[in-house]
């Protein structure tokens, strides 16, 4: 063969390898570019693994599920699922669907489901029923949060007995110094004004409580010898702040594994600002497309 024609191919072979369109890539805390693999053969050694995703990414939701599938076939019965997406009020109708009590038109009117529900949480849900496995909601119900938000801890002291089973034992601690709450302060502070002022100080509280109860689902469903993976917003999650800060203090022994999900305009290299947010990052397209507005 000519060196032309040699050369030729070489052109066409680079041109091709251009054009390739990854959806995501996977890197170490600490910036390593490693594989899907790699995510499964250490996350599978946890009790607990975090996915901390961005709400509206397909990528985040197509990996969740594939995740949880593989987690499945190394742990079976033994893993449970649990969401930030449903709240600690609707378990019962979750258990009432899975064991075929209620039709599964009756569970979706009655849960509070986000609007995305159906293509990226239906999957997992469905995934659970279909395997037998235990699904926890374990987010506080929003207008407990909502409470918090306008009105701090101090408002969840009007709470009757039984409202307070949904929400994780009070007082909860709190340090308004942890930077996930205290970075969260500062972006509402910049709201101005005495009375907004007042509302924004209460946001970190919220997501505190949330956090707390969030935390305190997973305990109270995890057995011994059994694994949950919870799906969240990144934020909740990342840093082993948020949510796991609450469980280390139920349980300071209990092994965790964190997924963050990020978007990057160039993905072939994590950001300096992406590093140290979760055990493994997945960075993603910044055009990739969104699965609502």
């Amino acid at each position: 063969m000519k060196l032309s024609a040699l050369l030729f191919i070489l052109a066409l072979s680079l041109q091709s390898y251009s054009q390739d369109k990854p959806a995501y890539k996977v890197f170490t805390g600490e910036g390593k570019n490693v594989d899907y693999k790699d995510i499964l053969k250490e996350v599978i050694k946890a009790d607990v693994v975090f996915f901390g995703e961005l709400h509206d990414n397909p990528v985040a939701h197509w990996l969740e599920l594939e995740i949880t599938k593989e987690l499945f076939a190394g742990k079976g019965k033994s893993l449970i699922l649990a969401a930030e997406m449903f709240e600690t009020d609707n378990q019962l109708l979750i258990d009432e669907y899975f064991a075929g009590i209620i039709k599964e038109s009756s569970f979706e009117s009655e849960v509070r489901l986000w609007k995305n529900y159906a293509t990226d949480y239906k999957p997992l849900l469905n995934f659970a029923k279909q395997n037998g496995l235990k699904f926890v909601a374990s987010n506080i119900p929003r207008r407990y949060a909502s409470a918090v938000a306008s009105g701090g801890f101090e408002a969840l002291q009007k709470l009757s007995s039984e409202a307070l089973k949904y929400i994780a034992p009070l007082p909860i601690e709190y340090d308004p110094e942890l930077a996930c709450y205290k970075e969260m302060l500062s972006m509402g502070s910049s709201i101005g004004g005495t009375m907004e002022n007042k509302v924004s100080e209460n946001l970190p509280k919220a997501q505190a409580i949330k956090d707390a109860t969030m935390a305190k689902s997973i305990i109270n469903n995890l057995q011994k010898g059994q694994m949950a993976i919870h799906y969240n917003g990144s934020y909740h999650s990342d840093r082993h702040m948020g949510i796991i800060w609450y469980l280390k203090k139920y349980n300071p022994l209990i092994k965790v594994a964190t997924i963050t999900t990020v978007l990057q305009d160039d993905i072939d290299k994590m950001d300096d600002e992406n590093k140290e947010q979760a055990d493994f990052v997945i960075v993603i397209p910044s055009s990739m497309t969104k699965t609502y507005k």
